[in-house]
């Protein structure tokens, strides 16, 4: 496996992301906080990490939920994924949501999303009158009766 070198400038008090385990994806950023922030049920939230990137041409960040923050405490991004660009050099921040029916309490340096770096590409668009059939067709949104 490869392994793609990322600058980042780290203006919190926290350590560098990693990865949780040997072959994860993603990596846990943590909330940058000079006091806890309390997110009411339905409230959303610009969380900062701290953490400024700069991506290689042809690949983007993506910010997504915490599997357990999700379901333990009904906390996920709301934007999910969220996307970072290449030419982006602000504050990674996340935006986060309380989905519950109760006040969530983020601590700073709480893990509070997952960041997947992934290779993307840009189109050009070809402009035609019509496209190749395909057996799915135009079925859509439930089109392929499975649950």
């Amino acid at each position: 496996m490869s392994v793609l070198t990322i600058k980042v400038i780290n203006q919190s008090e926290h350590a560098l992301p990693e990865y949780a385990t040997e072959h994860a994806a993603g990596l846990d950023l943590k909330a940058s906080l000079k006091e806890p922030v309390v997110l009411k049920p339905l409230q959303r939230q610009l969380i900062p990490t701290g953490l400024f990137i700069e991506l290689p041409v042809g690949f983007e960040a993506q910010i997504r939920p915490r599997s357990g923050l999700a379901f333990k405490n009904g906390i996920t991004v709301l934007n999910s994924p969220g996307t970072i660009d290449a030419d982006y050099r602000g504050e990674v921040k996340v935006l986060l949501v309380n989905l519950s029916d109760t006040d969530f309490t983020i601590q700073d340096g709480e893990r509070i999303a997952q960041m997947v770096v992934a290779k993307h590409e840009q189109i050009d668009w070809y402009v035609v009158t019509e496209l190749q059939d395909s057996k799915r067709g135009t079925g859509g949104f439930g089109s392929t009766g499975k649950s």
